[in-house]
This record gives C-alpha cells, sequence and structure tokens, in this order.
C-alpha cells in the first residue's frame, strides 16, 4: 500500500507516518532536555527520566496511535521531520485502553503508569461530553519553515477532513501557546493552559464541527 503524500509550494512534504517514523516523531514530541535549562518534576516530585519517557512515547506511536488513529508528519527537503499531528478517533484519545498499556509498559519498561495521569483527566475536565477527535501536535523548535501556515495547513487537513465528515469535536493539545495559535485559523478557539506537572504545561483548544453553533 502506497503511502499518501502531499506536496507543499515550500518542496516540504505532508505525509502519513509509519513505524520507520516513530523515533523521529518522538524526538520531536520529547526531545533531550537542555542541561541549562528548567527542569521538569513528574507528579511526585522526582526528575523526568527523559530516556524511560522517549521509550513509553515509543510504545504508544507505534501501538496505539498508528493502529488506531491517524499520524501526519511534514517533512523538509532535507528528510527531518519539521512537525507532526497525532489524530485520535473519538473513543480513544490520547490513553490507551488500560489493561493492554499497562501490560505492555510493565513488559518493556518494567514499569507500570500512574493510576491516575495527569494529562488524561485534565482533557476530561476540559474537553467537550460528547465524543470527539483528541489532535496533539508539535513543531520542530529549530525550524522556522515549521511554522509556515502552509505547512501547518496541509499537515491538519487530513485529520480535519475526517473530523468533519464525522461532524465532529475536536481536541487539540498544543506544547506551546505559539503553537496552539497557529491552530486559530483553522477554527479552533482560544488556547488555556493546563498545568500537566510542575515546570510543565499544554495548551488546549477546541474545534466546534462545521457549521455548529459557537460555544
Amino acid at each position: 500500500m502506497t503511502t499518501p503524500t502531499l506536496r507543499l509550494p515550500t518542496r516540504t512534504a505532508v505525509r502519513a507516518a509509519g513505524l520507520v517514523d516513530v523515533p523521529a516523531v518522538v524526538r520531536l514530541f520529547a526531545p533531550p532536555p537542555v542541561p541549562s535549562g528548567p527542569s521538569v518534576a513528574a507528579a511526585d516530585g522526582a526528575a523526568v527520566d527523559w530516556e524511560q519517557a522517549q521509550r513509553a512515547m515509543r510504545l504508544m506511536l507505534a501501538h496505539h496511535a498508528l493502529e488506531e488513529g491517524q499520524v501526519w508528519v511534514a517533512e523538509g527537503t532535507d528528510g527531518a521531520l519539521l512537525a507532526a499531528g497525532v489524530w485520535m478517533p473519538p473513543g480513544t484519545g490520547t490513553e490507551p485502553p488500560d489493561a493492554r498499556w499497562r501490560s505492555l509498559l510493565s513488559r518493556e519498561l518494567g514499569d507500570c503508569p500512574p493510576g491516575h495521569p495527569v494529562l488524561p483527566a485534565a482533557l476530561k475536565a476540559a474537553g467537550p461530553d460528547g465524543p470527539h477527535w483528541t489532535l496533539v501536535t508539535v513543531t520542530a523548535t529549530d525550524r522556522p519553515e515549521a511554522q509556515d501556515p502552509r505547512v501547518v495547513a496541509e499537515l491538519l487537513a487530513p485529520g480535519l477532513r475526517a473530523v468533519d465528515a464525522g461532524h465532529t469535536t475536536a481536541v487539540a493539545i498544543a506544547l506551546s501557546a505559539r503553537h496552539a495559535d497557529l491552530l486559530l485559523p483553522h477554527g479552533f478557539s482560544r488556547p488555556h493552559e493546563v498545568r500537566v506537572v510542575p515546570g510543565a504545561s499544554v495548551w488546549l483548544t477546541t474545534r466546534r464541527p462545521r457549521g455548529a453553533a459557537a460555544a
């Protein structure tokens, strides 16, 4: 089966991600911490184990997002990934089925996720009551072209088509306020900050179905 690819005027390619892209997508979402940067603590106050966080994210992408959702990436002319968007359909969200997920992490990492993850709880509190798609987006911080409105538009287009086809609400999660603002021209509301763990936040924004009355 041929992987669909979209070509932009800037020669940036937006395409569906595969297993081979998982490590690069993980590096976009969870790059190694900068030594001089602020430290991030887990919910229990311990320092975040970035290597384990990346390993857990690789498992989530390979065994959950690619199987049950849509993962789209924007690729630069040099082959490096500029941005990624992970779309999870209604009923799946960002947290895989508990029993399978805990078993997988326990087997592969020798650890289990916390019983009450902070992000899913925040999403439940901030998201709509009805079925909705969940979008998680990220861009490379060192590549200005990743902020190009054309790149953002093409990256979002496949997922938005699926959302609109089902007349469904979408909730987007961005890792920075600046990136969340890039979603505004595509029907998303003004983002609001949600503190995930001490020293780290995400920004949530909602897009109502096309033709629906504004909330």
